[in-house]
């Protein structure tokens, strides 16, 4: 009886290896890129038509291939990257498996062409669904150039799923700025029909996101550079004024690969959790140096997900990193620290102008005020305190004594000028106007206060009269044995049953009226995610903050001159002090040169 077990040609192989690593042409490029920067290509060209579909060039100045090497290269598994186990164990180059170039041959019209430095003449290899047609000598430059036309050409199942040329180039584009994001120290440039969409020169990463993501996100954007024993941690972070709708400018990297990983991703978010409000997400570039063999590289084919040893540690250090940086607020206390500087006339103009100003003020607080609609309305609670009044007060010479008050920090190094609406503060930093939501500053300390708080009592117990029963799978039940410690720190009594059923004796007090099933759910969930677990935390915080939210005075309310100087100097102390705990901002800056330009006046401040 014929065998209805058999080996698959290397053709049809090839096509299924080719399913697994190109699925678009964004793929290729990435594939081809990586190549070149593991060649030590200094200046990597990449071309496109039709969004790739139709023709992909990607051209180097790296080592290049000699004849045979070229040769070799278009077999399946073969590679120049790994030679023994040992360096699978610790993998230092973006390749490695020897499947890309094959796999890429084997569904298009593919050109190899590469010289090495040292080769007086170079090779060119033209390669058809799969199978070599042509090898001849070609002269050219030191490096490899390849060129992949008609993509999916023998395949038109997977050619009808490709999107149109713009989606394609579109995808292309967001892969090389991963690319070119990680190293600066290559000159890139991309060109899509004929049409240059970015070309970057060698330098640091700062100029490189400039570049990249625009200067207006550079701008907001704030250094880290931490280590923690193996761990290192450098990059940028966002100011939460500065987020998007989606994770799409998230560029995480582990060793200089561009990696989409839960537990890093899940790292970060979690350091910007009362920082940005729901739904929002930061705009990162970070880069995770850790030791090779503490990350397996080898789990997908795309090479974007990896696995840590200790991933509960990776994720605390990232978390730690970035949450740290985010506490001191730093984009409050840059043009606090900048010194402004101005020449002497102009600074006794405008010292004239402000007198002026003063003045006419004060003025103006002595006329009896008209009954008449006005935008700046003033609520029955400050009907003692007209609002041009409290800003006469504010900024009158014998009120200003001691202003600004340096109590150190960012604000109470403002200069309070006075209150707007009975719900907002406005004061002076240099030549900026500083606007300032008092219930958001409020609710910041009031929410700091209610965390010390809880930190001090730590997780009271609440037991349960009835003990319940938890029905877990199989994983769920093996995640609470191996974390009981962990889940007893948080406040849950569990109990084994019998089988995968848990009895839960006691819950945390300050979940006791939720679902506290459902939050040891969520935990567990956690746990088995990434070895840790933020569920009772995040949620302790969200009970916090809408206490906090509660507890302060909402709406309008007249705040005396001593009582502002009061809350900024408690603003100095509170953690994450840009924001409320919802994730709103606490303050608005408004440049000088931005209110000019508002009333048409030039830069001198002549009208």
């Amino acid at each position: 009886m014929a065998t209805r077990i058999r080996i698959l040609p290397e053709q049809l192989a090839n096509k299924i290896a080719a399913g697994e690593v190109v699925e678009r042409p964004a793929a290729v490029v990435k594939e081809l890129v990586e190549n070149s920067l593991d060649a030590g290509a200094q200046e990597i060209s990449v071309e496109i038509e039709s969004g790739g579909k139709k023709s992909i060039r990607v051209s180097d100045d790296g080592c290049g291939l000699s004849r045979e090497e070229a040769l070799l290269a278009l077999e399946r598994h073969a590679t120049s990257k790994l030679s023994s186990d040992a360096d699978l164990a610790a993998i230092v180059t973006l390749g490695f498996r020897g499947e890309a170039l094959p796999s890429i041959a084997s569904v298009s019209r593919l050109t190899l062409a590469s010289r090495e430095r040292e080769s007086v003449e170079g090779t060119e290899i033209y390669v058809e669904g799969g199978k070599i047609v042509s090898v001849k000598a070609h002269g050219m430059a030191a490096g490899t150039a390849i060129e992949v036309r008609n993509l999916f050409f023998n395949t038109p199942a997977r050619l009808k799923f490709m999107r149109s040329a713009e989606t394609e180039a579109g995808h292309v584009g967001e892969l090389l700025t991963r690319l070119a994001l990680s190293r600066p120290d290559v000159r890139m440039s991309y060109v899509s029909d004929r049409r240059s969409q970015f070309r970057v020169l060698q330098g640091n990463l700062h100029d490189r996101v400039a570049s990249l993501l625009g200067s207006d996100v550079s701008q907001g954007l704030w250094p880290l550079d931490v280590s923690e024993g193996s761990i290192t941690v450098r990059g940028f972070i966002s100011r939460p004024a500065l987020s998007r709708s989606t994770t799409t400018y998230l560029y995480t990297y582990i060793n200089g690969r561009f990696i989409r990983d839960r537990v890093v991703q899940h790292a970060i978010l979690q350091a910007y959790r009362g920082v940005l409000e729901r739904g929002r997400y930061p705009v990162v570039v970070l880069f995770m140096d850790i030791p090779p063999e503490e990350v397996d590289v080898n789990v997908h084919p795309t090479k974007h997900e990896v696995r840590f040893r200790e991933q509960g540690r990776v994720h605390d250090v990232i978390q730690a990193a970035v949450e740290n940086l985010l506490r001191t607020s730093p984009w409050t206390v840059r043009a606090a620290s900048t010194p402004v500087t101005v020449a002497s006339a102009d600074r006794q103009l405008r010292e004239a102008r402000d007198t002026g100003v003063r003045e006419a003020l004060a003025r103006y607080a002595a006329l009896p005020v008209r009954e008449q609609p006005s935008v700046f309305s003033v609520p029955p609670a400050t009907s003692s305190r007209s609002f041009s009044s409290s800003v006469a007060k504010a900024v009158a010479p014998e009120s200003r004594a001691g202003l600004p008050d340096n109590g150190g920090g960012y604000y109470s190094s403002l200069t309070v000028l006075g209150q707007f609406n009975a719900m907002y503060i406005l004061c002076q930093d240099g030549t900026d106007l500083v606007l300032i939501d008092q219930h958001a500053a409020h609710e910041r300390i009031a929410f700091q206060q209610l965390k010390a708080q809880f930190g001090q009592t730590g997780v009271e117990v609440q037991g349960l009269l009835f003990p319940e029963t938890i029905e877990l799978t199989f994983a769920e039940s093996a995640c609470v044995k191996e974390f009981a410690d962990t889940l007893e720190k948080l406040g849950f009594e569990l109990e084994e049953f019998g089988g995968t059923t848990s009895v839960i004796k006691g819950v945390p007090r300050m979940f006791a009226h939720l679902d506290y099933q459902r939050v040891l759910r969520d935990i567990v969930a956690e746990l088995l995610q990434i070895g840790r677990s933020h569920a009772a935390v995040e949620l302790a915080d969200d009970l916090m903050a809408c206490m906090a939210c509660h507890s302060v005075v909402r709406g309008s309310r007249s705040l005396s001159v001593e009582e502002i100087r009061s809350l900024l100097r408690q603003m100095d102390q509170a953690e994450f002090a840009a924001t409320c705990p919802h994730g709103r901002p606490v303050l608005c800056r408004f440049p000088l040169g931005d209110i000019e330009r508002m009333f048409k006046r030039s830069k001198s401040g002549n009208p």
